[in-house]
């Protein structure tokens, strides 16, 4: 089987079909994810290879229906950022695909049964809450994100898991939906979303973990507006003035962080005045934005949750602003499976290629598996021009030098 060949029809076909004005857009739970999932089944199918929708209504691909002995499952996720890249997810779920197809084509079974699967929802971009698909699976879904609410319809999360064909009920009561116990090993192959492995010339790296998070979608400033000509400094009550100060206060404490050995990144990644409101001339009185922080620790996200909430009281007196805080979103991080991360550090060097484990910045998939005792592994891929965008490049030699990889850690396994 021409292993090269049927990887980039997958990409390429999967690229039609989503393919938006600048990027690659699949929503989760959308009409574009949707036909995603039918365009890789109609290739298993080719295959023989046997597919179904589990109840969370993410897609799962097998060699044999109903293998009841354990398995490794192989996967990522299906739904892009709006106006993303192609690779981000799919290449993990494509090499899944790939793998069963050249077992099945080949007649091999290999000693543990594989399966590759497909999740749905695991951008945050759609309801502001990430994993939803392997989340849903492992009922791990809390009633506050079946209710999370569409970015662009406002409609719920649990309308769209209806709408997708999904066990609502089940997945609502946080039972769950796949036996953990019978999945010897999670692995997920994941371009690399920064410019480590381009910058240290490493076509694939072994993951040691993945950061957690903590999320606030929308913080609000509110002061007082005025004229921008008639209220002097001392009386005023501005809005981004005192976001301004906060921003800043708050990448002190990240850059002291840093210097101490710490590991966090924080992003404000939305900052807005009231666009019905905003001009030049008008003082702002109210000020929107998210805030975003990462860390292997734990520890450090509850340090920077705590830091947030001591500089805006202190910024509250001096600037006589108030600051309004929605629900916090966390996230834990996730330590994968040390044995996994040896032995693919090990098939990396066998490849003629230097092994070197590195930390995972994103959130994953994985995560979810790595926190429910299930013994997880992670393979980056090297990926030009970062990620969450349209120029996402990854390299077709790379990615099938991940598949012989991952070829080999089940076949050895």
């Amino acid at each position: 089987m021409d292993t090269r060949k049927l990887s980039e029809e997958i990409f390429s076909g999967v690229l039609d079909i989503s393919r938006d004005s600048t990027g690659v857009t699949r929503a989760a739970y959308g009409e574009t994810e949707t036909q995603t999932i039918a365009f890789l089944e109609e290739i298993a199918r080719r295959f023989n290879i046997h597919t179904f929708r589990d109840p969370a209504a993410n897609v799962v691909f097998e060699q044999d229906a109903a293998a009841e002995a354990p398995y490794i499952l192989i996967g990522s996720h299906l739904d892009t950022v709006p106006k993303g890249g192609n690779y981000d997810g799919l290449a993990g779920v494509a090499a899944g695909l790939v793998l069963l197809c050249e077992f099945q084509q080949t007649g091999v079974r290999p000693p543990v049964p594989v399966k590759a699967i497909g999740f749905r929802g695991e951008e945050s971009a759609w309801f502001g809450v990430p994993y939803l698909g392997s989340k849903s699976l492992l009922g791990k879904i809390t009633p506050t994100e079946l209710e999370a609410l569409h970015r662009d319809t406002q409609k719920p999360f649990k309308d769209y898991l209806l709408h997708a064909g999904a066990d609502v009920d089940r997945i609502a009561q946080g039972i769950p939906l796949l036996n953990a116990d019978r999945v010897a090993a999670f692995i997920e192959l994941h371009i690399e979303q920064g410019p480590i492995m381009v910058d240290r010339k490493l076509p694939v790296a072994s993951v040691a973990g993945i950061r957690g998070n903590l999320r606030h979608r929308c913080i609000r400033c509110l002061g007082e507006a005025g004229h921008s000509g008639a209220v002097p400094r001392w009386l005023r009550h501005d809005a981004v003035f005192a976001a301004s100060e906060l921003i800043t206060r708050i990448d002190d404490h990240w850059n002291t962080i840093l210097q101490h050995g710490g590991d966090v990144v924080l992003t404000f990644g939305i900052l807005s005045t009231n666009p019905q409101e905003h001009a030049m001339t008008r003082i702002p009185g109210d000020v929107s934005f998210s805030f975003e922080a990462r860390s292997q620790n734990d520890s450090t996200l509850n340090a920077m949750e705590a830091l947030l909430h001591s500089e805006c009281e202190t910024i509250e007196h001096d600037r006589r602003v108030s600051f309004e805080f929605d629900p916090i979103i966390r996230t834990p991080s996730a330590l994968l499976d040390r044995s996994i991360v040896e032995r693919f550090s090990t098939l990396i060097e066998s490849e003629g290629l230097v092994a070197e484990t590195i930390p995972s910045g994103a959130g994953h998939d994985a995560a979810v598996f790595a926190n429910a005792g299930v013994p997880t592994g992670m393979l980056f891929i090297r990926n030009q021009n970062g990620s969450h965008n349209p120029r996402e490049e990854m390299d077709m030699e790379d990615f099938l030098a991940a598949v012989r990889i991952l070829r080999r850690f089940i076949l050895e396994y």
